[in-house]
């Protein structure tokens, strides 16, 4: 059996993994409001508890950014995606057993450390299936995946709350995850050198669409962290992706704590409004993708044309939290336009993530791919946690502070990806 298109499957079913992987970590920025007097959280305290939460998730998630990276390029990514989204689906049914903080702060430990292998195992699976002019494309549908979750989890996770009770809740999100391994391991039997079903066009397409990609990949050598550690492209994605992905996890992680102390919004609100910047995020993931792309077709080189797709990113990001700065004291009158304005900002963050998480197939060859993605991954997290941390003092009597912080992030981020990277690694 011969199926057309086959690396357009593998990537609609990494995209579906991203789905569920952000309708779990949602379900309890979106339940919290709701639920933290249930474990004697005074409402004073709510938002260091929960800051206290996503910390450890987010150490998890750093660390396993990194050691899931080496396992992708260890057992390949058929077998490191079942492993990670099995985890994960078993830490997050495990959360409606939660009796206590610390039985919070554990789960959630255990549920970001099997949840980061989502991300350098897409990176890897793209560098595998897909030719340098494609993998934005794939980079981007893939990233869509994780604002469609977003768009789609918010009123998901209310009415199932609303239906069943947070506890129930987190079990029945916990099954989509097992569910997913099934599709995954029929179409995904091996890479796309030996898939039984990939048709000789394709498989030329994808390998040999770079002249020597396939020796290419076979001689890279394997470096070490300590190795890799020493090119400026290493760095420049490290820190490229240090300073930007807080400004999303802001919104992942606050939003609707913002939107119940700004507007007063229930849960019902919350789950009406929420999926509105989402979906302008996944439109800019799926436009960063087809930019940077038709650029490279156009005879741009790849990492020029990344470039080019960060800084429109960039752009839109820092006028819309601008704007936001700006009108923040009338947007309590006006909600839709605020989530207007913070669907600008997602959209900008989506339109140029994909490109700077396709740089490290842009740059690396082999079995380095998956292990620079990780500790840009992990680099990430580290910048996230001290955000996270900052919330809580930045937002005691106002906002302002809030977006300001992701304003002056985003000119970082352009300077490290437009400065600090060079020429791919071949040796």
């Amino acid at each position: 059996m011969k199926v057309k298109g086959l690396r357009w499957y593998i990537i609609a079913l990494i995209a579906f993994a991203t789905v569920i992987n952000y309708i779990d970590r949602s379900a309890i920025n979106i339940m919290w409001p709701y639920i933290y007097k249930e474990f004697g959280i005074a409402d004073i305290d709510n938002k260091n508890a929960l800051a206290l939460i996503t910390t450890f998730f987010m150490i998890a998630y750093a660390l396993g950014q990194t050691f899931t990276g080496k396992l992708m390029d260890a057992v390949g990514t058929r077998l490191g995606m079942t492993i990670s989204i099995i985890g994960w689906s078993i830490s997050i049914a495990l959360h409606s057993f939660a009796r206590s903080l610390m039985s919070f702060n554990l789960f959630r430990f255990m549920l970001g450390f099997s949840e980061a292998g989502n991300w350098p195992g897409a990176t890897k699976s793209n560098a595998e299936w897909f030719p340098a002019k494609e993998r934005a494309i794939a980079q981007g549908i893939f990233g869509a995946g994780a604002s469609l979750g977003s768009v789609i989890s918010a009123p998901i996770i209310a009415l199932l709350y609303i239906a069943f009770g947070w506890k129930m809740t987190f079990v029945l999100i916990a099954v989509l995850g097992l569910i997913w391994v099934i599709p995954w391991l029929i179409i995904n039997k091996a890479t796309p050198e030996k898939h039984p079903w990939l048709t000789e066009k394709e498989r030329n397409y994808i390998l040999d669409t770079e002249p020597g990609a396939e020796s290419q990949v076979e001689v890279a050598p394997v470096l070490s962290w300590k190795e890799l550690l020493r090119f400026r492209n290493t760095w420049g994605i490290i820190m490229g992706r240090f300073f930007i992905d807080p400004v999303w996890w802001l919104f992942v992680t606050w939003l609707p704590t913002f939107l119940k102390e700004q507007f007063l919004f229930d849960i019902k609100q919350i789950g009406a409004f929420t999926w509105l910047p989402y979906l302008f995020a996944a439109i800019g993931s799926l436009l960063g993708g087809y930019h940077s792309s038709m650029q490279i077709k156009r005879g741009v080189p790849a990492v020029k044309a990344r470039k080019n797709s960060v800084a429109f990113g960039c752009a839109v990001m820092l006028l819309s939290l601008v704007a936001i700065v700006y009108k923040l004291d009338t947007l309590k009158e006006q909600p839709t336009l605020a989530m207007v304005l913070i669907g600008l900002t997602l959209f900008g963050f989506q339109f140029l993530i994909g490109n700077i998480q396709t740089l490290p197939s842009d740059y690396f060859n082999g079995k380095n791919v998956g292990t620079v993605a990780g500790m840009g991954g992990t680099a990430a997290v580290a910048g996230t946690l001290l955000t996270t941390w900052a919330v809580p003092v930045l937002t005691k009597t106002s906002y302002v502070s809030f977006f300001v912080l992701a304003a002056v992030l985003v000119p970082i981020t352009w300077i490290c990806i437009k400065y600090i990277t060079s020429k791919k690694i071949n040796s």
